[in-house]
């Protein structure tokens, strides 16, 4: 179709795999003056590639995105742009995928998942502190050294005092989040999925803007150890035993992160927080773009027969009732496909098991 030929020079998101070049382009890129980062890339830090079975995930479900131009349009401004992209839409139109399609497509290794909920805040996103653990281990040594005092008698320190030398390493105890492991200084840039941002704490897009506006964070417990330890060696989200070297407790990125936020309509955002964003919004697929979808996802053409052509519609009609997402589509022909459901007396009875509604009076 004429819209899945288009191609413009300024894309490096095509949407369509096979995007070395492209991503040569993405990390020769020059970024606005304002986004103009200066984190230093730890050397002996490699972030995961494109092998291995996180890379298979992230490949397996973005490969079938089928974007409109309108969209490769917005998400490339996104990436010349470096800011967040913030995707509304209802469910199952395909906001989280897009996440994964702008990974695969350019070849940047796995996506970085931080699921959101009303409990989450900023430090969930950016390190893990196990004080407790690490509280623990020093009474143990304690114990094992002649002389120790009891266990009970170990003091509990404070939030912001460091424990005795003796203790063991702070780095056995801390990890990057999702958002922490995005923002490492790296030449390239890695895809983080902030997903359903609209069910956060209302403070949680706010305390994003000064992340988001600087590239970086700092870690206070590392800080607090910068003259004893200048530099420690932390896990990632990716990998725990990692080892990716922290100087002065700073974390501070090279390349910022592609950041996709997505939201269901749930809750308005700040306009500070707005002005920060580019934003794309994803209506449902019409007919064309479904079979669109199909073919890239089951390899069906829809209209090699009238026994898919009926499936469209029925989702189409039904949509009109309550939202649907379009994997109940996929669903219904996978099931056609392997020759399930496929009396006409149980037509009606499929629908209404495949194609449920996800809201409104029959949801």
């Amino acid at each position: 179709m004429e819209a899945e030929a288009v191609v413009k020079d300024w894309w490096l998101y095509h949407g369509t795999g096979e995007g070395a070049d492209r991503r040569a382009r993405l990390e020769a890129g020059f970024p606005p003056p304002w986004r103009d980062f200066t984190g230093a890339p730890d050397p002996g830090y490699a972030p995961p590639g494109c092998a291995g079975a996180a890379w298979e995930r992230t490949w397996r479900r973005g490969e079938g995105y089928v974007p409109d131009e309108p969209e490769k349009d917005v998400v490339n401004t996104a990436l010349h742009l470096r800011r967040p992209l913030l995707v509304t839409g209802k469910p199952g139109v395909g906001k989280s995928t897009l996440a994964y399609s702008i990974a695969s497509d350019l070849n940047l290794g796995p996506v970085l998942h931080w699921p959101i909920t009303s409990r989450t805040v900023l430090r969930d996103g950016l390190y893990l502190y196990d004080a407790i653990g690490r509280l623990q281990e020093a009474g143990l040594e304690q114990l094992r050294t002649p002389g120790a005092r009891p266990a009970a008698a170990v003091p509990v320190p404070a939030p912001d005092t460091a424990l005795a030398p003796s203790a063991p390493s702070i780095s056995r105890y801390l990890r990057l989040g999702p958002l922490g492991t995005a923002l490492l200084p790296q030449d390239r840039p890695r895809v983080l999925l902030v997903d359903e941002i609209d069910k956060s704490d209302i403070d949680l897009p706010g305390d994003l803007l000064t992340v988001f506006e600087d590239g970086g964070f700092l870690i206070p417990e590392l800080a607090r150890l910068a003259q004893e330890d200048p530099t420690v060696a932390i896990g990632t989200d990716d990998d725990p035993d990692a080892a990716v070297r922290i100087t002065q407790g700073r974390v501070q990125c090279r390349y910022f992160p592609i950041v996709v936020l997505t939201s269901n309509g749930e809750r308005d955002f700040p306009p500070a927080f707005l002005r920060r964003c580019v934003r794309l919004h994803l209506e449902p697929p019409g007919p064309d773009k479904l079979a669109r979808i199909v073919r890239r996802r089951l390899g069906v053409d829809i209209a090699s027969g009238e026994e898919y052509q009926d499936l469209v519609q029925a989702f189409l009609d039904r949509g009109e009732d309550g939202d649907l997402a379009t994997d109940q589509l996929l669903n219904a022909i996978q099931l056609r496909l392997a020759g399930a459901w496929s009396a006409p007396a149980d037509r009606e009875r499929f629908l209404a098991t495949v194609m449920q509604h996800l809201t409104g009076p029959t949801a």
